[in-house]
């Protein structure tokens, strides 16, 4: 059964999310990799799953040139699964593309490692109806 977080570990945590979009997290490999366990997956949004490796790579490459990344983090939530693994749940909101994500965290001596990322596109929000003006 899940547990509510521990003071302070919520917002350790939300420091660390989105993961792999802050770039004042660093923007080479090795800062990347200081996060992520050596299994690390990800479910993309297709559905494609993507290891350790590549993700990093990618991330690499996305990071090594300037970019305006702008993006909300709604609904954080930090859930303890036991007594080193924690679950975060939010919608991240990149410029109007929305999707929940889900990441699962290890707490080790050296610090925090991301064991599993999963992000699941939601539909567009719908735009507000107009009002009859009557004209």
């Amino acid at each position: 059964m899940a547990r509510d977080p521990e003071p302070g570990v919520t917002e350790e945590l939300r420091s660390l999310e989105p993961i792999f979009h802050r770039v004042e997290a660093g923007s080479g490999r090795e800062a990347f990799e200081a996060i992520a366990s050596p299994d690390f997956l990800e479910v993309g949004a297709s559905g494609q799953v993507y290891d350790r490796d590549f993700v990093l790579d990618t991330l690499a490459r996305r990071h090594s040139q300037p970019h305006d990344d702008r993006w909300q983090i709604h609904d954080f939530e930090a859930r303890e699964l036991s007594d080193d693994l924690w679950l975060v749940t939010y919608e991240l909101d990149q410029d109007g593309r929305r999707s929940r994500r889900a990441t699962i965290w290890r707490r080790t001596e050296s610090g925090w490692m991301a064991e599993y990322h999963q992000g699941t596109l939601l539909p567009p929000t719908p735009e507000p109806p107009i009002p009859d003006r009557g004209v």
